[in-house]
């Protein structure tokens, strides 16, 4: 019995130690996981039609008729991030996205740590404030400051 009791004990220290330190680091929470496809128009119909994701927004179209990006809504602050292929951008996992407080702090933390990651800037598809880590393991991993402006939170905020 006692064996059990200091488990679950460890598992709440734990707990009460690492919300409190991740949460000053700024990071919230995954926000979104982002494919490259190419056809766009057809991946959001398989996406509603057979997962049952909503779509959340749209970026602009190019001269193609194809959006830049579309946002599909897995739950309320979670989303798939499709994206049409090009030269730089196989078919396949292109990023994850974090939900961050501050982009710019956010960025000031990950570099004292000695992470490669750009300034944040102003998207121009979304209003988010967007920074960009270089993972050396997978790739890129996007920190995302979710502006009272940003398509994300209006998405988010409008979800029922």
């Amino acid at each position: 019995m006692r064996g059990p009791m200091l488990f679950a004990a460890g598992l709440m220290v734990g707990a009460a130690i690492q919300v409190p330190l991740a949460q000053t680091q700024g990071v919230r929470m995954m926000n979104h996981v982002a494919i490259a496809v190419p056809n766009v128009n057809e991946a959001v119909a398989y996406y509603t039609q057979k997962m049952g994701y909503r779509e959340a927004f749209r970026g602009p179209v190019d001269p193609q008729g194809q959006p830049a990006l579309v946002y599909m809504h897995i739950s309320r602050d979670t989303f798939l991030e499709i994206q049409p292929v090009n030269a730089q951008r196989p078919a396949g996992f292109n990023h994850y996205g974090l939900h961050v407080d501050n982009a710019n702090a956010a960025v000031a933390t990950f570099r004292q740590r000695g992470v490669t990651v750009t300034d944040a800037n102003k998207s121009a598809n979304t209003n988010a404030m967007l920074a960009n880590i270089t993972d050396p393991y997978m790739g890129r991993i996007e920190l995302a400051e979710l502006t009272p402006d940003s398509s994300h939170r209006k998405a988010i905020d409008s979800f029922k």
